[in-house]
């Protein structure tokens, strides 16, 4: 009976042990992240009065789908006020780079007289220089014949440049400045129009709207928020962990979550982003207890395969095995 009893409580001892070793074991390691996604604010890059609004919050819009339409007439009527000064300035550099045929045809005629003034003058003075010599005439006339003759030249010599003039037309700094203010009233006219093409609003990603500020006949200034989006086509699974829990981690590696929301089902995912977070792990013991701060790290990965149902927000379970520990 003694021996019985010994090893009954033998056995009772070495369950107990058991059941204690058992209860002192430390939990499986599990981390918990979420499912996330790019979020896009929509604001309009000019101010205006919403005319029209084509999206509401849920819809999925592709991109560059028209969501939102605003009216501004200031706007618009500069874009008029842009087109006629440009039309002002291709008409002054048409003019500078033109001559009327009228103007050329009167340099031309006074061209011609001069010349013929300069041929007049000039037997005049040759009559008179051969009269001097004979005697037959003062000195005093032959100085008014060189005169005649020498105003007449610089008179044929100023019509031949107003000749030139109206021939080639406007300077080259007169054209240079001329053209240089078509390409000035250009770039204002397609400012404008860029300005009026502005008003509609687009959405620049493919998405889900998620909130919607805009309501018709409110104003918004440019850069005020009309929509809000989610792009649904770049969803990634972000978990922040502890750098202890890091160890032999690297990205490119592969390993299996649960997703609750989809039925605890096992996906395997890819590490795509390991990234140092600006905090700290609060619950660390600090150097008061002979340890050190650990920081956390911003782990990202995303599904191997393309996941159905997979929303922003959603809760991400990964068994960690104790990694790092």
């Amino acid at each position: 009976m003694k021996v019985i009893s010994w090893i009954v409580g033998i056995g009772v001892l070495a369950a107990l042990a058991v059941v204690l070793y058992l209860a002192t074991l430390p939990p499986p390691l599990t981390v918990q992240g979420e499912v996330s996604a790019d979020r896009v604010d929509i604001s309009p890059r000019v101010s205006g009065r919403i005319a029209e609004l084509n999206a509401a919050v849920g819809d999925t819009v592709e991109k560059g789908a028209v969501i939102a339409t605003l009216d501004n007439p200031q706007l618009q009527a500069t874009v008029l006020a842009s087109d006629a000064a440009l039309a002002v300035a291709k008409a002054d550099n048409d003019r500078i780079n033109s001559t009327r045929p009228e103007t050329i045809a009167a340099r031309k005629a006074e061209l011609a007289a001069a010349v013929a003034d300069v041929t007049l003058y000039q037997e005049t003075y040759d009559r008179q220089a051969h009269l001097v010599k004979n005697g037959n005439t003062p000195q005093s006339r032959v100085d008014e014949a060189t005169r005649n003759l020498e105003a007449a030249i610089r008179k044929q010599e100023s019509a031949e440049a107003g000749l030139q003039l109206a021939t080639t037309g406007a300077s080259p700094e007169e054209k240079a400045l001329a053209a240089a203010q078509v390409k000035q009233a250009a770039a204002v006219l397609k400012q404008r129009e860029v300005d009026v093409a502005e008003l509609v609003v687009r959405a620049p990603v493919q998405g889900q709207i998620t909130t919607r500020v805009a309501e018709i006949g409110e104003n918004f200034s440019a850069g005020a928020p009309l929509f809000s989006l989610i792009a649904m086509n770049n969803l990634w699974l972000t978990f922040n962990l502890r750098e202890d829990l890091l160890a032999g981690l690297k990205i490119g590696d592969t390993f299996s979550v649960t997703i609750p929301a989809l039925k605890s089902k096992s996906v395997p995912v890819k590490v795509t982003l390991i990234n140092v977070q600006g905090q700290y792990a609060t619950w660390r013991a600090t150097r008061a207890t002979g340890d050190f701060d650990l920081r956390t790290f911003e782990v990202r990965a995303v599904p191997v395969e393309p996941l159905d149902g997979l929303r922003p927000g959603m809760s991400v379970i990964a068994a960690w095995a104790d990694r790092g520990r």
